[in-house]
C-alpha cells in the first residue's frame, strides 16, 4: 500500500496544494519496488518517471574509464530519478541503481506533464522542487571546488551521517571525491 499521506506532507512542506487538486495528483502516483542493487535507470536509457522514495537508498553515477563516480544518494524522504532527462526525455549520462531494497511511488513523464498543464499549483510545486535542487547542485560544487577533503567530509557528516552506516564507504568516497584510504582516515577520526 503506498503512502500517500508521506508525499502529500512532503510536497505540502515544498509548496501548498489545494487538497483536491494534491489527490488528484497524487492518485497518479504508482508503487514501485526493486531489489538492491537493481539498475533503475541506465546510462543512454530515456527516464521515464520520476520516483518519490519511501524506503532504501539509491546512488546515481556515471561510468569514467570503468570506474563508477558517484553523483548523489537518494533515501526518503526524496525525490528520485535522473532529473535531466527526465526534464527533457533525452538519454541519460548515468545510472540510477538501488544500494538497498527500495520502494518508491511514481509517475510518468506523459502523466507529470498533462498533471502540469491541468493544475496551475502543480506547476508552481514542481518549479519551486526544481529550484531547490539547483540550489543544493549548486552548494554542492561549491564544497567539491573550494573545499579540502577535511571541510567535504566535515559538511557531508554534518548533513547526513547516517549515511555512514549505510552506504558502502567506497561509494561515499567517491561521492566525495576522497582517495578511499584518506576516507578511512577520516572516518576513523570521527569515531575515535
Amino acid at each position: 500500500m503506498p503512502d500517500i499521506l508521506s508525499i502529500a506532507y512532503f510536497l505540502t512542506a515544498i509548496h501548498p496544494v489545494d487538497a483536491t487538486i494534491l489527490s488528484d495528483y497524487l492518485s497518479h502516483w504508482q508503487l514501485f519496488h526493486c531489489p538492491k542493487k537493481t539498475t533503475i535507470t541506465f546510462q543512454g536509457q530515456t527516464e521515464r518517471y520520476i520516483y518519490f522514495v519511501e524506503e532504501g537508498i539509491q546512488k546515481s553515477y556515471y561510468l569514467h574509464q570503468g570506474k563508477p563516480h558517484v553523483i548523489a544518494f537518494t533515501y526518503p524522504p526524496s525525490f528520485s530519478g535522473i532529473p535531466e532527462s527526465f526534464i527533457t526525455q533525452t538519454p541519460s549520462h548515468y545510472f540510477l541503481e538501488a544500494i538497498s531494497d527500495s520502494k518508491f511511488l511514481r509517475i510518468s513523464h506523459e502523466q507529470h506533464q498533462q498533471l502540469m498543464q491541468q493544475y496551475r499549483p502543480i506547476e508552481t510545486l514542481v518549479r519551486k522542487a526544481t529550484e531547490m535542487v539547483l540550489v543544493g547542485l549548486v552548494q554542492r560544487q561549491y564544497e567539491l571546488m573550494a573545499m579540502d577533503i577535511q571541510s567535504r567530509f566535515t559538511a557531508f557528516v554534518q548533513r547526513s551521517p547516517h549515511l555512514l552506516n549505510m552506504v558502502p564507504h567506497k561509494d561515499l568516497a567517491s561521492y566525495l571525491r576522497i582517495d578511499p584510504t584518506n576516507f578511512s582516515k577520516l572516518l576513523n577520526s570521527v569515531k575515535t
